[in-house]
């Protein structure tokens, strides 16, 4: 029997709608691919896409900053300080622009145009099914942190409108946590998740920059000047321990990774070349770089070892200019909380047809059945696992881990299996470096996942 692939053959889908929704989920949101008419391009010839360098350079850059900005300043204590935080960067930045490159370079070398897809051709069937669930596991993952996002930004806003103290208990049960993020959850993002059609993320997308820039910005002013009542803890200035350091790898692993996104966004190039592609991945990462910095710096400084795991939870709730950084990041996750939801859902939805044997179906009343069933589980569980950890930093630790395999993990068996593959009898030493270069890079990603996982369960689960 032939296995069914999510996204094995774009002329495949063309009798279904569904199923090409379920292939552009798994693109990204931004990417703009030209479309190819009948006969347009010749078999072996690839399409070519419509996005500029500079427009390919604002798509990952908009790929890499979100939700996990607010965690760097914490990240920075972690570490140990400003001069850790910044070394530590730095050092991953070079290794996360490699594993961009490497992606972009194995999507050539395969024909593929998704991270997922890339995986299965160059790694084979058992690490493609793999990447495809740490995929699903990822997108659920963030979407458990983008629950508590809402729930953190709520609690300071509903403790202004209420006029409560800070850290006041016993409130009116309409200001309680709990009830508060499922009420916007059901009102506003199930509805969201339902629907076919993801027509709307062209704003979420704008909302995430400009909430983006804006809460950076709020904390270097803040910093620069700030308010009389805010009083920093003790300012670290070096590491407690090298676990201390390797600690803050999680947060930043979380914050950079858009390697997912970076392969689609590759392929809908004008020019989809190496060469060219470094230099955009360069350039958005010192963009990526230099947000962070600031935000994760100025916050640290501003708070010292006492900054919040959520940056905005650590100002007071009566900064009007914080409360509106609160609100832009509320609306920012209220319209990604559904994007990334379907990008996990059509990668179930891949990986079930896939076990089941089944062709993609054209029966909408099947379809849509299905689809509502994934839906509300996907929700009803996420909401469950937000209302009962309230701590962000647990859970992006966790998915943080995740988002290592994504940024070395995978991208260093793609390595090591498209130099293995080369015929030459005899190999160069260029052969044997970027073989050892893949195994590093593996090995680096595994030990990530493998601290993180470690911490969940031995520290967190068991304290």
């Amino acid at each position: 029997m032939a296995q069914v692939s999510i996204n094995s053959d774009y002329s495949e889908w063309a009798s279904s709608t569904d199923a090409g929704e379920r292939a552009r989920l798994l693109q990204s949101p931004c990417v703009d691919m030209a479309p190819k008419s009948e006969g347009e391009a010749s078999p072996g010839e690839p399409d070519r896409g419509t996005t500029s360098t500079l427009g390919a350079v604002f798509i990952v850059v908009n790929a890499c900053l979100g939700a996990g900005l607010l965690n760097f300043p914490a990240a920075f204590s972690t570490a140990g300080g400003v001069a850790a935080g910044i070394t530590l960067q730095m050092g991953m930045l070079v290794f996360i622009i490699s594993g961009l490159v490497i992606l972009a370079y194995c999507s050539q070398a395969s024909n593929e145009r998704t991270y997922q897809e890339v995986v299965w051709a160059v790694c084979g069937k058992l690490t493609g099914v793999l990447c495809e669930v740490a995929i699903a596991v990822y997108t659920f993952g963030t979407c458990i942190a983008f629950l508590i996002i809402i729930g953190d930004q709520q609690d300071k806003i509903i403790a202004v409108m209420a006029k409560e103290p800070e850290g006041a208990s016993g409130g009116p049960w309409y200001t309680d946590r709990k009830f508060t993020i499922s009420l916007t959850a059901f009102l506003f993002i199930l509805p969201l998740s339902i629907p076919r059609e993801i027509g709307f993320q062209k704003y979420a997308s704008f909302l995430s920059v400009v909430g983006t820039w804006y809460v950076t910005a709020i904390i270097i002013i803040k910093y620069i000047w700030p308010d009389k009542e805010m009083h920093p803890g003790d300012i670290l200035t070096r590491p407690a321990s090298w676990m201390a350091v390797f600690n803050a790898m999680p947060t930043i692993c979380f914050g950079f990774q858009c390697h997912v996104s970076s392969v689609p966004v590759f392929n809908s190039m004008r020019q989809p070349e190496i060469k060219t592609w470094g230099g955009v991945v360069t350039a958005a990462m010192v963009i990526a770089l230099a947000v962070y910095m600031g935000t994760g710096i100025c916050g640290f400084l501003t708070f010292g070892a006492a900054v919040d795991p959520d940056v905005l939870r650590s100002y007071p709730s009566e900064d009007v200019a914080v409360a509106v950084a609160r609100a832009f990041i509320i609306l920012s996750v209220l319209t990604s909380y559904p994007i990334l939801h379907f990008c996990g859902r059509a990668v179930v939805e891949g990986l079930w047809l896939r076990y089941k044997g089944m062709p993609v179906e054209e029966d909408v009343g099947r379809e849509r059945r299905r689809r509502v069933l994934q839906t509300l589980v996907w929700f009803l569980l996420t909401l469950l696992l937000a209302l009962f950890i309230p701590d962000i930093g647990k859970v992006i630790s966790v998915i943080g881990g995740l988002a290592a395999c994504f940024i070395f993990v995978f991208p260093g068996l793609c390595l090591i299996q498209a130099k293995l593959s080369e015929m030459e009898e005899v190999k160069p030493a260029s052969w044997w470096a970027l073989v050892s270069y893949g195994v590093l890079l593996v090995t680096l990603g595994a030990f990530i996942f493998g601290q993180t996982t470690a911490n969940a369960i031995f520290v967190d689960l068991l304290a």
